[in-house]
């Protein structure tokens, strides 16, 4: 008896050890009861400035109209072949909802891809300006490029010479850089920043890009 004990006695850290060598190795896995940190999300979940990343089309090239019908402009919020838009030119995702710039009416439409329900979410149709506000009250003239983060919309007001910010959840729209009516081609923060006739707009996930197109040049924002 007292052999085996000490036998035993003997073996104890040895089973230790491939405890603790087990333990690490769930923690390195994610397992472990949450112990360690997870695993990265898969590639095909990464929607970066309203594009999936990671993962390839495979589209049948089959085409249908999603909201609006051809040949009949205007401003009505409905659904499908109901709704009506103006001179519509950028459009953004995140992934449930797509945005759009309805530039003639100076408004940002809502479309729900499942349902193709559309809402205007932020400006008021025919009622162009600068003004910051939420919804229907704040303005826009000439929308036109649109990116996302999936909790902002970032807006080129074209012809204020300002990118715009709107808050998905609200509606409420702000003025991120450059100020309505002054246009030019100086780098800086905010207010400070001037733009000429901005128009395409994208994001890699911590800056955006700008198109300034009437300065031949393309604008860095972080």
């Amino acid at each position: 008896m007292s052999r085996i004990a000490s036998a035993t006695s003997r073996s104890i850290p040895a089973v230790l050890v491939m405890l603790a060598a087990s333990l690490l190795l769930l923690q390195a896995c994610g397992g472990g009861g949450g112990g360690g940190a997870a695993p990265p999300p898969a590639p095909s979940t990464f929607q970066m400035g309203g594009a999936r990343q990671g993962i390839a089309l495979n589209l049948s090239t089959a085409v249908s109209t999603l909201a609006g019908t051809a040949g009949l402009s205007g401003s009505t919020d409905g659904t499908g072949a109901a709704a009506r838009f103006s001179g519509s030119l950028s459009i953004t995702t995140d992934g449930t909802n797509l945005y759009v710039t309805d530039s003639g009416n100076s408004t940002i439409r809502q479309i729900v891809i499942a349902t193709g329900a559309v809402t205007t979410l932020a400006g008021t149709a025919l009622a162009s300006g600068s003004t910051d506000g939420t919804g229907a009250a704040a303005r826009f003239n000439f929308p036109n490029g649109i990116t996302t983060d999936g909790t902002n919309l970032y807006v080129v007001d074209t012809n204020n010479d300002t990118i715009r910010q709107i808050v998905i959840a609200t509606g409420a729209v702000s003025t991120l850089a450059g100020t309505a009516g002054l246009s030019g081609s100086t780098d800086g923060t905010g207010a400070a920043a001037r733009f000429n006739g901005p128009n395409g707009m994208t994001t890699d996930g911590q800056r955006l890009f700008i198109v300034d197109s009437n300065n031949d040049t393309l604008r860095a924002m972080q």
